[in-house]
């Protein structure tokens, strides 16, 4: 079945009037027009989609994970961030690594215990629900469509999701309560994914969902959940305690922006690497990028060296601003734009200095979006990072804890060194664009996958801005991906197959380390996105009474509206 993934149909992109969602699972998409259909908002039904992801698609997403979202009232035009990420235990220090045999030489593996942070998805959604949500809808509502998924089961939806399933099998055997997320074959008796098309029943992440549509966020952080999550991390030897979980919280976040052409693209500041995509899009208005081809090599080679400065900075500055002071004014300035502009050699590839090694690693995530008939919208990200976390899994629980503390620095004194209540350096980031005169939403729209996301961004919204492609074609479109999944900053540079064979060779010539084509399942670095519209900004940029919506088809999943 995984032998190959061809693409050869295609999608439509999707128009209606009341309420939309996009995601990587029909099922989930269905859910969330459900919500809305009933009476809720949008915060509502991304609540539902986030909880119904987390059963139908759990090697990306999870209560053991994190979550960020962007949230629009179509009110007042205004936009509000939830930053759900989880920090590091109290005790967690450089010391205590070091004295494990740990440093900036010698990285601790990928799936350490030492890697699980606090998971803020949970605290996230109550959150989300408490503050953006429509008040028709309760919590228990939301968590209903999920809860019955993993208590009766679910048909294993598409060959993507099977197929990344079935990737960190061996990795799941190899830990306690790993067989919680897979099955039995009933011929050979051996431990297995689920298959396309099998049922999967998951009653003890059933379970967690009941707890938590019973009690809020005392029904995760406190009780028997808490307590197998703290048992398991002390069964592999970590330190993240009691204290730890209840002392978790969900932090309100003014979203950061700039200007292009027009529009103003927001994202969620620091710990959150969005500000990658703005500094993008700072260097690029200083170019004439809609004079260029579409994916020519001398647009993808401007494009390309932009995000090699933008994570450059990225990596020596991004990190928890409770912990730090991130220069964001500075990396946002037009005039330093400019500057960065001007260091891009047209006919060379740059070689750009990194002051800390990148992570490794290709982010599983979902990305989603939603929205409702009053003029609200949610971009919403949920992720566990790599797929299954760690694949650690708490006894009862069925899902697995994250690794996000893989991602902090072991070199002291770095802004995103480990410490103890800390938030590492943050992969997902969801996104939003409005009019940057009226304050009107245009989009909301995500990529996820791991480094990819911020590349993703720009290049799905340049892709509708200057080329003139609705959400759908958007999404369609051969993508680049700079560090092929290892570090945005520096690394081979992957094209998405489409690319033609002429722009590889261009880039080559200008020193380029090309990787491609890239075809099939291996298309999945190139993240999978999702995509709401207001305004029809690949054509007139006027505000209709239509949303229209796109999804990826680099995922199984698909936009539903009414």
């Amino acid at each position: 079945m995984f032998s190959s993934l061809n693409f050869v149909s295609r999608r439509s992109t999707l128009t209606c009037l009341n309420g939309c969602v996009a995601s990587s699972q029909t099922i989930a998409s269905e859910i969330g027009v459900d919500i809305l259909r009933k009476g809720g908002n949008a915060a509502d039904a991304a609540v539902a989609v986030a909880a119904a992801l987390s059963v139908v698609e759990p090697y990306s997403t999870g209560l053991g994970g994190d979550m960020f979202c962007l949230y629009y009232d179509g009110k007042s035009s205004t936009i509000q961030g939830i930053n759900g990420s989880g920090a590091s235990p109290k005790k967690m220090t450089i010391d205590h690594l070091q004295e494990l045999g740990f440093s900036e030489f010698n990285k601790m593996s990928e799936r350490s215990v030492h890697c699980v942070t606090v998971p803020g998805a949970c605290a996230g959604w109550v959150d989300c629900h408490a503050n953006f949500g429509s008040g028709i809808l309760d919590l228990k509502d939301l968590l209903t469509p999920a809860i019955s998924l993993a208590k009766d089961g679910f048909a294993v939806p598409g060959p993507i999701t099977a197929k990344e399933w079935e990737e960190m099998v061996a990795h799941l055997i190899g830990n306690k309560y790993g067989e919680e997320l897979l099955v039995k074959d009933s011929t050979s008796g051996e431990l297995r994914a689920p298959e396309m098309g099998e049922v999967f029943k998951n009653p003890g992440l059933a379970n967690v969902l009941q707890s938590i549509a019973d009690k809020g966020k005392d029904g995760f952080y406190k009780g028997w959940v808490a307590k197998s999550i703290v048992d398991i991390i002390k069964h592999h030897g970590g330190i993240l305690d009691h204290e730890d979980l209840e002392e978790h919280f969900t932090d309100f976040v003014e979203p950061i922006s700039v200007e292009y052409k027009g529009l103003r693209l927001w994202e969620i500041p620091p710990n959150s690497q969005g500000i990658v995509a703005l500094e993008v899009l700072n260097i690029l208005k200083n170019f004439n990028l809609e004079e260029m081809a579409h994916n020519s090599a001398d647009y993808l080679h401007l494009l390309i060296e932009a995000v090699r400065l933008s994570f450059a900075d990225s990596l020596q500055h991004c990190a928890d601003m409770n912990h730090c002071h991130v220069p964001i004014e500075k990396l946002l300035n037009d005039d330093y734009g400019k500057m960065q502009a001007q260091a891009i050699n047209k006919t060379k590839s740059m070689v750009i200095p990194v002051l800390d090694d990148p992570p490794d690693g290709r982010g599983d995530t979902v990305y989603f979006t939603t929205a409702d008939k009053e003029g609200n919208f949610c971009s919403f990200i949920n992720s566990t990072y790599m797929k299954f976390g760690t694949g650690i899994v708490p006894e009862g629980c069925g899902f697995a804890l994250q690794n996000r503390g893989w991602n902090f620095s072991l070199k002291p004194g770095h802004p995103n060194v480990v410490a103890p209540k800390k938030r590492p350096y943050h992969t997902i980031i969801p996104a939003m664009v409005t009019d940057a005169k009226t304050g009107k939403l245009v989009l909301s729209f995500g990529v996820m996958g791991g480094f990819m996301q911020p590349q993703g961004h720009v290049q799905v919204l340049l892709n509708m801005k200057l080329f003139g492609m609705d959400p759908q074609q958007a999404l369609d479109a051969p993508r680049f991906l700079v560090g092929s999944g290892h570090g945005g900053a520096q690394g081979a540079v992957s094209l998405e197959e489409g690319i033609p064979e002429c722009v590889c060779s261009s880039l080559i010539s200008r020193g380029h380390n090309i990787v491609g084509p890239v075809r099939g399942y291996n298309r999945a670095r190139f993240g999978r996105g999702q995509v709401i519209a207001k305004t029809k900004i690949w054509s007139t940029d006027e505000t209709t009474d239509v949303l229209w919506a796109g999804s990826d088809p680099r995922s199984d999943g698909s936009a539903v509206g009414y």
